[in-house]
């Protein structure tokens, strides 16, 4: 019978009938009321039910007291992303991605442990800042759609932070990515979506910029001055002061290559130089100067004084982003130099084959294009 049984069948059995079994010797039974007695637990005294609750809630006060973080220690996370994103305007960008991405996963384990919910929505904060900040990065070395993945984690954790501002500079991330992407209605309604909560500091304007690049692309000359409007008049009522400042802050130098960049697509030259000569003088005034607003800038130079005829003043305004170390050269900056028409007429031939070459080389030797030929090497 012994083999009949497997071992489940005899775990289910009494322990009467598994001697029986099994073939070992069996005392008898006990009597119903004896067994009983012999086995039963004593029901607690109402007292001792009362002590006993308390107990169980004193245990459960310890562990929501304790935190795996604490103030301190958040300051730093904040502090830390505010240094990241500040040394994205001068700095390497590969390296500071893998700086950006080991902080991210510093704050994503601590979310993983035990901390009170307002230290767990401070590090929802620090968490958004650090995604939008991976996004942004994603998007300058020409990986659009891991950009994208990386500006909807930011957006959760905005969410789930409760936070108006992150949401804000969230949306500009993603309005960015549309923008380069090529999905210009995204980009509008993204830079719109992030004005809607009123935020502080100077993501108003860089949102309303943002929507005048796209519809300065998509050939709305009307829209995309009335946002240019709006972005003065954000600049006019701003208050307050950005959480994090660096590329999540927007100075009147990014402000003003924004408005040359616009006035260039809706057939403005004049405006669009004036535009750019302002921009350069603005951004000797800040005590950082970002080689990629920079860079910009002078291209926007060179397109209008390409549009006016003046080719020598173009080849001059070039000058400074041809001489941008390769880790420097940036998606859109290779992708406006290649939107520049290199072959205009009034241009020597010698001069139009020399430019064309240089704006190859300059494109071959990207950032972009070493982390694709280096995959290994860059971000994941």
């Amino acid at each position: 019978m012994e083999d009949l049984l497997d071992l489940d069948d005899r775990r289910a059995l009494p322990d009467a009938d598994l001697r029986l079994v099994s073939g070992a010797a069996s005392s008898p039974e006990l009597p119903p009321a004896t067994r009983t007695a012999a086995t039963a637990v004593p029901e607690p005294s109402d007292s001792e039910l009362v002590r006993l609750a308390a107990d169980e809630s004193a245990t459960w006060a310890q562990w929501a007291e304790a935190s795996n973080v604490g103030d301190i220690a958040l300051e730093q996370l904040l502090a830390d992303a505010r240094a990241l994103a500040c040394d994205y305007l001068t700095a390497d960008p590969l390296p500071l991605f893998v700086r950006t991405r080991k902080l991210r996963d510093r704050v994503f384990g601590l979310l993983e442990g035990h901390q009170h919910p307002r230290q767990a929505a401070d590090l929802y904060v620090v968490a958004g800042y650090v995604c939008g900040l991976l996004t942004w990065m994603s998007s300058d070395l020409g990986q659009l759609r891991d950009a994208d993945t990386q500006g909807r984690t930011a957006w959760l954790c905005a969410e789930l932070a409760g936070h108006n501002d992150l949401r804000a500079w969230v949306l500009s991330t993603r309005s960015k990515v549309a923008f380069w992407d090529g999905r210009l209605r995204d980009a509008v309604n993204y830079a719109r979506r992030g004005a809607a909560y009123r935020p502080t500091g100077t993501v108003g304007i860089l949102l309303a910029c943002q929507e005048a690049d796209a519809w300065s692309q998509l050939g709305a000359e009307t829209e995309a001055l009335g946002a240019l409007a709006r972005a003065e008049d954000a600049r006019d009522t701003m208050n307050g002061e950005d959480d994090v400042g660096g590329i999540f802050a927007c100075q009147p130098a990014r402000q003003e290559n924004y408005v040359a960049a616009v006035q260039l697509r809706i057939g403005r030259p004049a405006d669009a130089l004036r535009a750019a000569d302002n921009a350069l003088t603005l951004l000797k005034t800040q005590p950082v100067q970002a080689y990629g607003t920079e860079a910009q800038i002078h291209i926007s130079k060179a397109a209008a004084q390409l549009a006016r005829g003046e080719t020598e003043g173009a080849f001059e305004a070039l000058a400074p982003v041809l001489a941008l170390p390769p880790d420097h050269r940036m998606e859109p900056v290779t992708r406006r130099l290649g939107e520049l028409p290199v072959d205009f007429n009034r241009a020597p031939a010698a001069g139009q084959v020399g430019l064309r070459a240089a704006i190859e080389e300059f494109r071959l030797h990207s950032a972009p294009r070493h982390l694709a030929l280096s995959p290994g090497e860059g971000p994941t």
